[in-house]
């Protein structure tokens, strides 16, 4: 009993201090973010923040590692329960998860966000679900890489204006949307 209660005291902990570095990220760079800012603004003190992570990076890399996991994991959920392996259905249930986590994925897709950490994000879901899209063009490899890079890099922006819109159309829509826009594409890369 008592272990389970220091384990919520941690998971408590842990989200009072993502929610506290989430709140100053809307409103500065995480290089102007100090601890300190964090600690009073979570109510804690410096040696529990220090306990959990090593610095602000430290944290953010954390939730965008948690973040990724948890795409991730959906993806993996979804594919596992699903007969029908539609992409449409896969990158709905994505435009919902983004829209529960709207604050979060606002801050990490947004210019101050880590433009790594939105590659790996994308590549994640297009190299499961939208590569045939454009690779169904059949262009020569480098010619792909150049379409993959294009698509993968629209597909930020879409969902960025999304959230910037809020997230008014529905995530059905956002999804057929994507795969429509990125199917004419790859159709589009045919025509010489």
């Amino acid at each position: 009993m008592k272990n389970e209660k220091g384990d919520r005291r941690v998971r408590y902990t842990k989200m009072v201090i993502r929610e506290s570095f989430l709140d100053l990220l809307q409103t500065k760079g995480i290089s102007q973010i100090t601890i300190k800012e964090i600690c009073e603004k979570a109510d804690i003190n410096r040696a529990t923040f220090y306990s959990h992570y090593q610095d602000p990076y430290d944290l953010m890399e954390k939730i965008e590692a948690q973040l990724f996991e948890n795409i991730e994991e959906y993806i993996n959920d979804y594919r596992d329960k699903s007969a029908d392996q539609s992409p449409v259905h896969l990158v709905e249930r994505i435009f919902n998860y983004i829209r529960d986590n709207a604050k979060l994925c606002r801050l990490l897709l947004s210019e101050r966000g880590n433009i790594n950490f939105q590659k790996q994000i994308m590549n994640l879901v297009y190299d499961k679900n939208l590569m045939e899209l454009a690779h169904g063009a059949k262009l020569p490899k480098d010619e792909a890489e150049y379409v993959d890079s294009f698509i993968l890099t629209g597909c930020i922006g879409v969902i960025q204006k999304w959230l910037d819109d809020d997230m008014q159309k529905s995530a059905r829509y956002m999804a057929e949307f994507l795969i429509q826009t990125n199917t004419r594409l790859a159709g589009f890369t045919q025509v010489q």
